[in-house]
């Protein structure tokens, strides 16, 4: 098994790093959970709230992440509504998972799991009807500002925050104390893992060694990469959890 006895950095959100901490155990690996990343609420539930209580008016209700469903979920509960709009959309197969695992009837899935893919997929939709986008309150804007373009009326709503958790720079300090307790590999699996991760790295006054893989889910958080100079080793060939670890497996593999 190309992973056997690698140590692999895991720099997602605590709560999702058990799943990938999984996959590269049964491979041989040993995993490293430092996220970089946690879920907040965000500064202020207005947004979410008025939408929330007249989601039947809506035609589309869009998910980009499983912590958009989530966030979604948590604040629907808190009002006790149970009305859902006329359509849904995801932007992939992680998320498709959350919002079946709340119980909602997921009506599109883009061929690729990327914004521009779904902004396309909705395209024909998108004249004269409503769309609600809950998200982070740092996101990409290239969905909606294709749906407006194409016609539509589109609601963002801030759901959650993304921010650094302090408590990650001791563990990061002790990982890149010694060569010894070096990462061989380390994985983002979002643009913001990669940017917290170095602004972590800066405040711990560390700099990254040399020579560890850096394994990235997708062409966005490559870009992120290459942005804070560091070239993506590896790339998985869709944004999924199993083509990330089968781009990492590849890379390890090429080193034999």
């Amino acid at each position: 098994m190309p992973l056997a006895g690698k140590r692999i950095l895991i720099t997602r959100t605590r709560h999702q790093a058990s799943d990938l901490a999984a996959q590269l155990e049964a491979l041989g690996a040993t995993p490293i959970t430092i996220p970089t990343i946690e879920i907040v609420p965000p500064a202020s539930f207005a947004a979410l709230d008025a939408a929330l209580t007249c989601l039947r008016t809506y035609d589309w209700l869009l998910f980009t992440s499983a912590n958009a469903v989530e966030a979604f979920h948590r604040r629907a509960q808190f009002l006790h509504l149970t009305q859902l709009p006329k359509h849904i959309a995801v932007i992939g197969p992680a998320t498709l998972r959350a919002a079946n695992a709340i119980g909602l009837t997921v009506d599109l899935v883009p061929p690729h799991y990327i914004a521009e893919s779904l902004a396309e997929a909705l395209l024909p939709e998108a004249p004269g009807k409503t769309f609600l986008l809950p998200r982070a309150t740092e996101a990409r804007d290239i969905l909606p500002e294709a749906l407006t373009a194409a016609g539509a009326t589109v609601t963002i709503a801030e759901a959650y925050r993304n921010q650094t958790p302090p408590d990650s720079i001791p563990a990061l300090r002790h990982l890149f104390s010694t060569p010894e307790n070096y990462p061989d590999a380390i994985t983002f699996t979002s643009a913001s893992t990669a940017t917290n991760l170095f602004a972590l790295l800066e405040a711990a006054n560390l700099t990254l060694p040399p020579n560890i893989t850096l394994a990235s889910i997708g062409p966005i958080t490559s870009r992120t990469l290459r942005d804070l100079g560091y070239s993506p080793t590896a790339e998985a060939t869709e944004p999924t959890i199993p083509a990330l670890i089968q781009s990492l497996s590849s890379c390890f593999e090429s080193t034999v």
